[in-house]
């Protein structure tokens, strides 16, 4: 049986046994993720900074058959950190198979300084950014990997986006976002020996409970307005990560990925993967696609097949620095 055939299989019990945390889980991508790794049956730790709503996601998560226990902590504090995985340990007796890397509090900062260059966002653009985003994420890192070089096993991801290649909401943003596929890149390097995986995941265009609110409430004018909107037609659903991420975690050859950059786009064709709405997932590697996004050319894309698709390496010679 090919590999897309086998992740074709009901996944529904394939996580058994399994303890998962997931940060930032009280909503969008992070609960998607922790919805499909509860369904697939796994243990779910979830954290958040708000109770109610942690604790409403919570409920959701443990509907779809594994355990779900919410935890309160904001990322971005060194104490919060350390005691999450203080109590994983104590609870699950040291056993921790999948962290996810998830806590971000920047989309609001974000939105709100669209129009605005570097210099001219305020001091603490940064760390509403990267603190929560980049540091919580290394530190949630170092204690996962305790428990997981000591079992030998586990897989820890991050999500990251395209922001990590190329220019892309602002400079914090590309920023935290390439910190995160270099951090991926160099813990595989030192976890490899003690089998540990570690995976940057790029989600493509996300519909999540703060786009839809931003189109229904925000501002219809504007870039940000204006990259919503475009956004609309080619979202994933929260949920198609964490299919993704079930899809990697059952991969007994995941090692050969650790350190890399997986798409989900890719994954989904990989592992004959679908989106929860039935909707096709959008590649953004594909020719069609590129030439579709630029207006004066946009006409040609009907013409091309969706097969041809741009090689990662140019993509990558395309943000070379030298």
């Amino acid at each position: 049986m090919r590999c897309s055939e086998r992740h074709l299989v009901e996944m529904t019990g394939v996580l058994s046994g399994y303890v998962s945390v997931v940060t930032g889980a009280s909503r969008g991508i992070g609960k998607g993720i922790a919805l499909q790794l509860s369904e697939a049956g796994s243990t779910v730790y979830i954290t958040g900074r708000n109770k109610e709503t942690l604790e409403q996601a919570a409920q959701e998560v443990e509907s779809r058959g594994g355990k779900c226990i919410p935890v309160v902590c904001d990322s971005s504090e060194d104490d919060n950190i350390k005691a999450l995985f203080e109590k994983v340990r104590r609870e699950q007796k040291g056993r921790l198979d999948i962290l996810v890397n998830n806590a971000y509090s920047g989309v609001k900062a974000i939105m709100s300084n669209m129009n605005n260059a570097f210099w001219e966002c305020p001091a603490t653009y940064w760390d509403n950014l990267n603190n929560a985003g980049l540091r919580g994420h290394y530190l949630c890192s170092v204690y996962a990997a305790q428990m997981m070089v000591e079992a030998r096993r586990g897989l820890i991801v991050v999500i990251s986006s395209i922001g990590g290649l190329r220019y892309f909401f602002n400079v914090p943003y590309g920023i935290g976002k390439a910190a995160c596929d270099r951090m991926a890149t160099d813990c595989a390097i030192e976890l490899k020996k003690h089998n540990v995986k570690y995976i940057s995941l790029w989600p493509g265009a996300v519909l999540t409970e703060t786009v839809e609110e931003q189109m229904a409430n925000g501002d219809t004018s504007g870039p940000a307005a204006e990259m919503l909107r475009d956004m609309m037609d080619f979202t994933e659903s929260p949920e198609l990560s964490g299919k993704c991420i079930v899809s990697l975690a059952t991969d007994p050859k995941l090692m050969k990925y650790s350190g890399k950059v997986q798409m989900n786009f890719d994954l989904v064709k990989r592992y004959g993967i679908k989106d929860i709405n039935g909707r096709p997932i959008t590649n953004y590697t594909s020719l069609r696609y590129v030439v579709s996004m630029v207006p004066s050319i946009a006409w040609l894309a009907r013409f091309i097949p969706g097969f041809i698709c741009i090689p990662k390496w140019v993509l990558t010679l395309s943000a070379s620095k030298f």
